[in-house]
């Protein structure tokens, strides 16, 4: 790709990559018209569905797309999609004591991911929930269910208060992670935005909400011009969990905070994030075989660090064993940060980054059959595809459909005469 970018031909890029290869996917696979909700337990190459369980965390994520899908495309029939998972979502998420389960059976049944560990495991399930739910409100303009959404996220903050869970990545005990403060930003900015569009005043102290948030990213987790993704409150050190950064959340995030700047007309906030995203590409692209590297060194390369008694813990399991590991989703939401970063700063290394990760990513994630479609989600430091499992066992349709929506969207503002701005 030349210096110059050629918005109409970026566009009608990723429409095709949108409409053609990721929508069809989904829309022949996931919907379960005789019981609601979405199936997602594909394997990685998508030729298999491995299970009918439905984790709530993935139904949440799929009501977000296809609401995202009906507001921008006009299409009735993204909202009948939607509504599968809204209904499911209403009638089987919730807990008696107000919090959402992490997986149901097909038919809704609350079940334990393993033997003994309940049903509310995580609070990224809420979190998800609410996500999807608030999207579904504003474009349908039900108060109903962004009540239910409201309440739901009070129930998150009360939580955040006390006790919580966050599998499948556990935090150390002493411990923050990144990923807590992360979510609640930008599930709070769903939420704002549907209260905004409904008349709920309440917006303004969610939008209060937002900024808090990105305060606490910049006063606990930013540190050397980086997000570390845990911090030691008490006894900060040189731990392996301490020093670890995670490139894609980290960029990811920083989109997030890029969205509250423009919220707020916050040029030094735009200023900042432009900063911390050149220095994860700094670290975390693999200079090697290309691609953004799962997990790194703050200073670059593998992950290291003492360990301590974490040694069984399994996050430190996870960053030793699968640092080298190339995502579909990082590289999702690193075209869609770079592209935002450079329309906002006029960067040209910005440009520049979104070339390079466009290459890479396209080479390498989409599915080499068209008759299937979507993308490899989980390659090897070399490119090879895995089959394994990142977070969820599932086929996650989250990452790739929202980071396309917004590129486009944002594609549109530049193309017009004033540049505009971002969703």
């Amino acid at each position: 790709m030349s210096k110059e970018l050629n918005i109409r031909e970026e566009l009608d890029f990723y429409r095709r990559e949108l409409l053609e290869n990721i929508l069809p996917f989904w829309i022949e696979r996931a919907l379960d018209r005789d019981y609601g909700g979405y199936f997602t337990c594909f394997n990685n190459g998508g030729t298999e569905l491995v299970s009918t369980d439905k984790y709530v965390w993935s139904q949440g994520r799929l009501v977000w797309v296809f609401a995202e899908l009906a507001a921008m495309l006009g299409e009735e029939r993204f909202l009948d999609y939607a509504k599968l998972g809204v209904d499911f979502l209403l009638q089987h998420a919730l807990l008696e004591d107000g919090s959402a389960a992490f997986l149901l059976s097909r038919t809704g049944e609350p079940k334990e991911p393993t033997p003994g560990s309940g049903f509310a495991t995580s609070i990224y399930a809420d979190c998800f929930v609410v996500l999807g739910l608030s999207r579904y409100a504003q474009v349908t303009n039900s108060r109903d269910i962004l009540q239910f959404a409201k309440e739901l996220y009070q129930s998150i903050e009360r939580r955040l208060q006390g006790e919580f869970r966050t599998d499948p990545y556990p935090i150390p005990p002493g411990m923050c992670a990144h990923g807590v403060a992360m979510i609640m930003l930008t599930t709070s900015q769903e939420l704002r935005d549907a209260q905004r569009a409904l008349g709920d005043v309440t917006c303004v102290q969610t939008n209060e909400k937002c900024r808090g948030y990105v305060q606490l990213i910049f006063d606990y987790f930013c540190k050397d011009g980086l997000l570390q993704e845990m911090v030691h409150l008490d006894q900060p050190g040189e731990s392996l969990l301490e020093r670890y950064i995670n490139p894609g959340h980290s960029l990811e995030c920083l989109w997030f905070m890029l969205h509250q700047a423009l919220e707020d007309g916050d040029q030094a906030l735009v200023e900042a994030c432009a900063d911390l995203i050149e220095n994860t590409y700094k670290v975390g692209w693999d200079e090697h075989y290309g691609g953004l590297l799962l997990f790194v060194d703050r200073e670059g390369g593998p992950p290291r660090g003492e360990v301590g008694d974490l040694a069984g813990h399994p996050m430190v399991h996870k960053v030793q064993q699968d640092w080298s590991h190339k995502l579909w989703w990082p590289h999702s939401e690193a075209l869609y940060t770079t592209l935002l970063a450079y329309h906002l700063t006029k960067r040209s290394a910005f440009l520049e980054l979104y070339a390079q990760t466009k290459d890479y990513t396209f080479r390498t994630f989409p599915h080499p059959d068209p008759a299937v479609g979507e993308w490899i989600q989980i390659r090897d430091r070399q490119g090879a595809p895995l089959e394994a499992v990142v977070a969820l066992p599932v086929k996650d349709p989250f990452h790739i459909a929202r980071c396309l929506m917004l590129i486009l969207q944002l594609l549109e503002k530049m193309e017009q005469p004033s540049g505009g701005g971002a969703k």
